[in-house]
């Protein structure tokens, strides 16, 4: 994996949401920054601690004129799903050929239970509204995650 650091240029990508509307990263960067993340896969637990997550978090982060962007590899009905289960109110992006991640270098090798297969790595991305990476979020717990989302924000 080659995962973007702060810096770099993210990738401009456009993708479905579960709405099954075509969402684009410079759409979304119009409005403001963009918090783009990455989850493995929808309604499994831990996908689902760190949506509800940001889904609480969601009018703190308006209020900064932060758009967050979620991306699996999970089909658009799924999605939907998704978030109608859980009352998410951003969007949810469907990668199923997985190319944003490899853009973004978060698509790799991993390992649970012994088994050794590829998958997206939990990593998020802060996208300033110049199109670079502002910060990347790769230490954190699911059920935190919206926390140190929130508090690297509210310090730029």
């Amino acid at each position: 994996m080659n995962t973007l650091i702060a810096g770099d240029l993210a990738p401009d990508f456009m993708l479905k949401n579960q709405n099954d509307e075509s969402i684009s990263l410079k759409q979304a960067l119009d409005k403001g920054p963009v918090l783009v993340y990455f989850y493995p896969k929808a309604l499994t637990p831990g996908c689902t601690v760190q949506a509800c997550g940001l889904r609480d978090t969601q009018p703190q982060l308006d209020g900064l004129n932060v758009t967050v962007l979620g991306i699996s590899p999970d089909p658009v009905a799924k999605l939907a799903r998704f978030a109608d289960k859980h009352a998410l109110n951003f969007s949810l992006l469907s990668d199923e050929d997985h190319a944003i991640a490899d853009a973004f270098g978060v698509w790799g090798e991993k390992k649970f239970m012994g088994k050794v297969y590829d998958g997206i790595h939990r990593l998020s991305f802060l996208i300033g509204q110049d199109g670079k990476v502002a910060h990347v979020f790769n230490k954190f717990k699911t059920k935190d995650h919206h926390e140190v989302v929130l508090n690297i924000i509210e310090q730029q």
